[in-house]
């Protein structure tokens, strides 16, 4: 039952869906926590304001989108071209935090000044980024066998998730460590220039009472 709740949770988290606006030259970019060796496929649409209607309409050929992902190393996994509608896939090679990053290709503006987009985007992970009615096609699948296929997959994918978190404890543990030794040997620190401090008052103020020959 709990393994059922979880792999219902997982579900519910692997997909996201939200539109954004977007001007002329601007750079819309988000965080995406993947584990590794982990299929991500986004699908997204483009819309361009119309004056005339008040409303966003489906946009013309000449407009479309630079996407870039940047894994946690800062180095690129993906920067292409694509159009005004459709889908990019990437699969990570290491856990951690991808950056996912759009732009317009503002030379095509020109036509278009002043105008403002709206980017239908849908992003999911895992297994959820299979196709498995393509699958079950291609492999020539019952029913049963591709719902077996598609928890043999949701398990892969929890024990990806796992080993990311197994990471993330990790990380987190290390910085922990090191952020107390840093506290302890500023404490320590204080403490030296505190004593180092209070000898030096003591024998200057020794020194003015013996000059002044209070003492």
């Amino acid at each position: 039952m709990r393994l059922l709740i979880f792999l219902f949770f997982c579900g519910v988290t692997a997909t996201s869906g939200l539109y954004f606006h977007m001007g002329e030259t601007e750079k819309k970019c988000f965080v995406e926590e993947i584990p590794n060796e982990t299929m991500v496929t986004a699908k997204y649409r483009i819309q361009l304001f119309d004056d005339s209607t008040n409303d966003y309409m489906p946009a013309s050929p000449g407009i479309g989108v630079q996407v870039e992902v940047v894994d946690p190393n800062k180095k690129f996994i993906l920067s292409k071209f694509y159009a005004s509608e459709g889908r990019f896939f990437f699969t990570s090679h290491m856990p951690g935090e991808h950056l996912i990053c759009m732009h317009t290709n503002s030379s095509r503006w020109s036509l278009f000044a002043g105008g403002k987009l709206r980017v239908h985007f849908e992003l999911a992970t895992g297994e959820h980024a299979n196709d498995y009615a393509a699958i079950a096609e291609r492999d020539k699948l019952t029913e049963l066998q591709l719902r077996v296929r598609q928890v043999i997959d949701q398990v892969s994918q929890i024990t990806k998730e796992q080993s990311y978190q197994r990471v993330r404890e990790e990380i987190f543990r290390s910085t922990s460590e090191s952020t107390n030794k840093r506290v302890l040997w500023w404490a320590t620190f204080q403490t030296v220039a505190l004593i180092v401090t209070g000898v030096w008052q003591m024998k200057h103020l020794k020194g003015f009472f013996e000059a002044k020959k209070l003492v």
